[in-house]
């Protein structure tokens, strides 16, 4: 993709990051967030406010918490472009739906520490959002095709009730369908995660997007950006067994 600027409502002197720059800001940010969810929420000097604003105190916990929201735009902006520049649609929709199988374990154990919760990890929610994506594209020509998809499939998101749920679907839908008019992209995702508001500040990375694949490529690298999901949770599930 040599030499393509994406559409962005910033100048193209700003539009400095890569695919695989934006791949590992999004898993430094949910690194942060789950690290705050599954270690420091249970370490009580990590809950105590370390200054307040407005009379609301903001804790370690907190302000990490806070800053993990802007993950998950990201991490759909990510499956929007697999999307749209896969050679394979078919392996990539396998992989996701491969790997929200593999982390559905750790993803047990970091809220309940047990086999089960009443939640399902994000993959789903992604995969979920891939298959609206693909009923968009192959039913173009029978639009009354597409709607009758996508509610079967917000109908599978409200039953399976996936992390970011029946929302987080619909928000991969706006990220694909408006994804050529980014003001527009950002100004409606931003007004849908109203309830998620520090998730916004997202489309400030996703529109310092330059149309690079990066640095990230061959096999091994690929299929790690899919493996630090349920590797990194597995990790900090055996730290909090070791240390609380």
């Amino acid at each position: 993709m040599t030499g393509y600027l994406p559409p962005s409502f910033f100048p193209s002197r700003f539009q400095i990051l890569s695919g695989s720059s934006l791949k590992v800001l999004a898993m430094v940010i949910m690194l942060i967030d789950h690290t705050a969810a599954v270690l420091l929420s249970i370490w009580q000097p990590a809950l105590d406010p370390l200054f307040y604003i407005g009379g609301r105190g903001y804790s370690a916990y907190r302000i990490c918490r806070d800053i993990g929201r802007a993950a998950f735009p990201i991490f759909c902006f990510l499956l929007t472009e697999g999307f749209l520049h896969t050679r394979n649609r078919v392996r990539y929709g396998r992989n996701l739906f491969l790997f929200a199988l593999i982390s559905e374990i750790p993803w047990n154990f970091m809220f309940t520490d047990t086999w089960s919760y009443v939640k399902q990890n994000v993959f789903f929610t992604l995969f979920l959002g891939f298959l609206g994506m693909c009923a968009l594209e192959y039913f173009r020509s029978a639009p009354w095709k597409q709607i009758l998809c996508l509610l079967i499939l917000l109908y599978v998101a409200v039953k399976l009730n996936a992390d970011y749920g029946w929302k987080g679907y619909v928000f991969l839908l706006i990220m694909y369908l408006l994804r050529n008019e980014k003001a527009s992209q950002a100004i409606v995702g931003s007004c849908w995660l109203y309830y998620e508001w520090k998730a916004c500040f997202a489309f400030i990375s996703i529109n310092m997007y330059n149309g690079q694949r990066g640095f990230i490529r061959g096999k091994f690298s690929k299929y790690f950006f899919y493996a630090f999901y349920p590797l990194h949770i597995t990790i900090l599930v055996i730290l909090r067994r070791l240390l609380f």
